[in-house]
């Protein structure tokens, strides 16, 4: 890949210029961050480790928790590092590879939460189906799309952008590279990296949205019309409530951030909508998951027995 850049780095501005707010925000992220990757990686030791969670539910949530991690780690160290500095420097190979890995794992987890959904509806509307449709090699074939699909969607957004001129300034209003804060110091047309940030992205982010919604409107359905058993029924509402609040805390950032009509938005409000969908909403979805899941409680609690007591 071949750039006609004159620019060789670039200056994150970051969150803050004051001094005492930097230190207290280094403190804050680094705790969220340290239980984001504690958190996720709780979810997927205990999947593996227990063979009754072996089903496609918590392989998908065990998927979500890999990307959670990764997608914390793409952003929190990088800009941890810049709180303890008044200005972070990072190459122009380092910041197309950053833009690459955040809308890689971005759109991937978008993705991911339309097939728990889509999981979700066939487990609840067509129980004795289940086993069939949701085969171990049609989840495996369903996770892979969706890595593969994030992976593309963000490599084509990081070769259109080491394409464009740029001739200064070099100083990015933001805590990383994205792709919006980076394109407004391009010095050539940005008219086609924008006409995909708005189609492509745009379409990555409604229709699993979209397909979520759906998959929801169905399973409402049919447990309001035709699960008679309260019991049952609130046991199918609690699971998707966990989920639905997951959708929630992702999109609504998300949707905020990278509707076409917010290019032109404020630098400080697209960084506090990043910073809910990569900071946030990574450490409360373990909690989300646990706290709101009994099989999960349970597997947890056998774990930390085995370890606590192991068997002489």
């Amino acid at each position: 890949m071949k750039n006609q850049t004159e620019i060789c780095h670039f200056i994150l501005k970051g969150l803050t210029d004051q001094q005492e707010l930097r230190n207290i925000l280094f403190s804050l992220f680094l705790v969220l961050y340290l239980v984001t990757v504690l958190g996720n990686a709780t979810i997927v030791s205990v999947v593996v480790a227990e063979t009754h969670l072996h089903t496609p539910m918590y392989f998908f949530l065990s998927n979500l928790a890999c990307l959670d991690i990764s997608y914390s780690t793409v952003i929190l160290p990088k800009m941890l590092s810049g709180l303890l500095r008044s200005h972070q420097r990072i190459s122009f190979a380092g910041c197309i590879t950053q833009l690459h890995f955040f809308h890689f794992l971005g759109s991937s987890e978008a993705i991911l939460l339309a097939v728990m959904a889509y999981d979700r509806y066939i487990a609840i509307c067509y129980p004795l189906r289940y086993p069939v449709i949701m085969c171990t090699w049609k989840c495996i074939l369903l996770a892979a799309t969706t890595w593969a699909t994030g992976f593309f969607h963000a490599l084509m957004h990081a070769v259109m952008t080491s394409q464009l001129h740029f001739c200064g300034p070099n100083f990015i209003q933001h805590f990383f590279c994205d792709i919006k804060p980076v394109l407004k110091l391009a010095c050539s047309s940005t008219r086609l990296n924008l006409s995909l940030l708005n189609i492509v992205t745009g379409s990555i982010v409604i229709i699993p949205f979209l397909v979520t919604l759906l998959s929801y409107f169905y399973i409402i359905s049919v447990l309001l019309l035709k699960v008679k058993s309260n019991s049952k029924r609130w046991k199918a509402f609690s699971t998707c409530s966990s989920h639905l609040t997951v959708v929630g805390l992702l999109y609504v950032p998300v949707l905020f951030n990278y509707l076409p009509s917010s290019f032109g938005g404020s630098p400080k409000r697209d960084m506090i909508a990043t910073l809910m969908h990569s900071a946030v909403t990574s450490v409360l979805n373990p909690l989300i998951y646990t706290l709101r899941n009994q099989d999960m409680k349970s597997a947890i609690q056998k774990c930390l027995d085995r370890l606590i007591y192991p068997r002489i």
